[in-house]
């Protein structure tokens, strides 16, 4: 970080002040644990939607913990508190950890549910373990009771502990819900109703309960703004033969929208009555729950005499299959988003070594370019820009507090994305700073090498997407090296940047709803991470397509839906084969195609000269 002395002192006393409040609410959380009885006390970081992005009322264990990044389970005893996290965060975790008391506990690649043990092996026979039910997924309860339970520890999930230490505590939220509509929405409503109802009837259930923000936006052709990044909303559902039920907070869906809603057999109610709806089913009710995607308290509302048929939502398949119309639309985003960066790249060349850029200004400029384009809504995440040691923290954020200056020589990791009205974006781009070294030069082009194998490969249809990992990570394993993330994420249509069913990483489990299908969306990201001096990754964004069938099956490969120059400054191009120069340079003349005629002056002079061929 390259602050004057004044700045960094200030600097230094919020973050003495910031770890100083940690305590005190942890010591608060201790008071509370003693007066239950409780030995310790899990902070899981979900709300009553299991979503990756909290909404403000529910981010509880960053309020405790100071930890900002997505995922963690926060752990209080009287005597230990500890952070549980993967890989990607461990050098953001032991930096917002640092002075609170609190120990970060890393979790090994593919044991998400390593904390379970720990508190069966941690606490004793005969005492009580408390997390707030209403936040905590059905999967992970099953499996934290049967652990604790075989120890002699009792499970207590009817406590909400934050609310009698966080005194201002934010609500629900209240931003409107609107309707996605034509062309973009290019799937009805009644349509997408009667298409779900056939998939419950197939499952021999007549109701079907949906708490996941993404799959009840899609399905309803409804878009809000309640969380971060994603254009969602705060809601559950419940789906009958006939009739549907949406609970959202009053206030929230308009007039109009409830009209809307009412043609298409919708009924709008409050979002606390959820709980009460399932409670109140009739006997004869056969009820379809996704078990990973509910929480144990909605689950505990469901009478006992109501059949439940355990399975994924149907939504979340038919969401990530998108149709022809919606990949013209996505198509149409990706050169938006791609002239938005031309325009960003151009303007970070002429400002290096003229003004002051920083972290911060990163992330400013490249959402102004993305804001001028055509149906953008908002950033698709929060843009991570880590210039060298920074760029090693896969998940790095820049904070006024602590962030870097883009000066002298190295690499600066952008990784940042769009929500369009008719897509959603994420790319990773990495770009020479003065001059990078040779060893810098390997590593760019080592990734670039895993992130083309895998873009280039063709696949039989219904392949387990975790299987595909290997194929980018074999350039770079080759080279003894590996990265602690996975390599690809489906991703949504004007939704979650993040989507399933398909994910490619090899902590993944190769189970039947992860076949690939035609029409989902994947990002492919294999990175080298340096801790300390650098980290490299690249990311486009693909689609299955239909490639061939032969005696064999159908198959499928990608299509690069991403369009932006790779920097081939930072190449070293005696690592390339003659096939791999081929795929950079035709993925280059094809981006240069479909963005020049949308940029003009140094944004065009940039897409030209950043597509040459070599």
């Amino acid at each position: 970080m390259n602050a004057s002395h004044p700045d960094r002192s200030r600097s230094m006393e919020t973050l003495h002040a910031s770890r100083a409040v940690i305590r005190q609410r942890l010591s608060a959380l201790r008071s509370a644990l003693q007066q239950q009885q409780l030995a310790a006390f899990v902070v899981p970081s979900s709300d009553p939607h299991l979503s990756e992005y909290l909404p403000q009322r529910w981010q509880g264990r960053e309020w405790l913990s100071g930890f900002t990044g997505s995922v963690g389970t926060l752990i209080v005893m009287a005597e230990f508190a500890g952070l549980w996290v993967d890989g990607r965060y461990w050098a953001q975790a032991e930096a917002e950890l640092a002075g609170t008391g609190i120990t970060l506990m890393k979790i090994p690649s593919g044991n998400s549910m390593q904390h379970v043990d720990w508190l069966a092996q941690t606490v004793s026979a005969g005492h009580s373990v408390g997390v707030d039910g209403a936040v905590l997924g059905l999967a992970a309860a099953r499996m934290l009771t049967l652990a604790l339970q075989a120890r002699g520890v009792t499970l207590r999930t009817d406590l909400d502990l934050l609310d009698t230490i966080w005194s201002d505590r934010p609500g629900l939220p209240l931003a409107p819900v609107y309707e996605h509509l034509p062309p973009h929405a290019t799937t009805r409503r009644a349509d997408k109703l009667a298409t779900l109802r056939t998939a419950m009837q197939a499952a021999g259930a007549n109701r079907h309960f949906i708490s996941t923000l993404d799959d009840i936006g899609y399905l309803f052709n409804l878009r809000g703004a309640d969380v971060n990044y994603n254009p969602i909303f705060v809601a559950h559902a419940l789906i009958g033969m006939e009739q549907a039920t949406l609970f959202v907070t009053a206030g929230k869906v308009s007039e109009g929208v409830v009209d809307a809603l009412a043609a298409d057999g919708v009924v709008v109610a409050p979002y606390a009555e959820a709980a009460a709806a399932l409670a109140a089913l009739p006997a004869d009710a056969v009820l379809l729950l996704d078990p990973r995607r509910i929480t144990f308290g909605l689950r505990e509302a469901v009478p006992a005499s109501v059949r439940v048929v355990e399975a994924i939502n149907p939504t979340t398949f038919a969401k990530s299959r998108k149709n022809d119309a919606e990949a013209a639309h996505v198509r149409a985003a990706m050169e938006q988003d791609g002239a938005a960066l031309c325009e960003f790249f151009a303007w970070l060349e002429q400002a290096l070594g003229n003004e002051t850029v920083t972290e911060l200004t990163i992330d400013q400029k490249i959402t102004a370019a993305r804001a001028r384009r055509a149906n953008f809504v908002c950033p698709s995440f929060g843009t991570i820009a880590g210039f060298n040691a920074n760029g090693a923290m896969p998940h790095y954020h820049a904070t006024p507090e602590a962030h870097a200056t883009i000066e002298g020589d190295g690499l600066l990791l952008i990784d940042s994305g769009g929500q369009y009205l008719g897509g959603t974006t994420d790319i990773t781009r990495v770009v020479p700073i003065g001059q990078p070294s040779a060893a810098q030069k390997r590593d760019f082009t080592l990734v670039l090498k895993g992130m083309m194998a895998l873009s280039a490969t063709q696949f039989p249809r219904g392949v387990k997407s975790p299987m595909l990992d290997a194929i980018a990570r074999a350039p770079i394993w080759a080279a003894g090296i590996d990265y602690a993330h996975g390599t690809g994420h489906g991703v949504g249509y004007f939704m979650n940047v993040h989507e399933g069913p398909q994910v490619i990483a090899a902590s993944a489990m190769p189970e039947p709803h992860t076949a690939m299908e035609p029409g989902m969306i994947t990002s492919v990201e294999p990175g080298i991470y340096r801790p300390g001096k650098w980290g490299v990754r690249i990311e486009n964004l693909v689609l299955n397509v239909p490639s061939m069938t032969t005696e064999f099956g159908e198959y499928l490969r990608f299509e690069t839906l991403t369009l932006c120059p790779i920097d081939t400054r930072c190449l070293d191009r005696d690592l390339l084969r003659a096939d791999e120069l081929a795929w950079l340079n035709d993925y280059h003349a094809t981006v240069q195609k479909r963005l020049a005629p949308l940029v003009d002056g140094a944004a065009r002079a940039w897409l030209l000269e950043r597509t040459q061929a070599i």
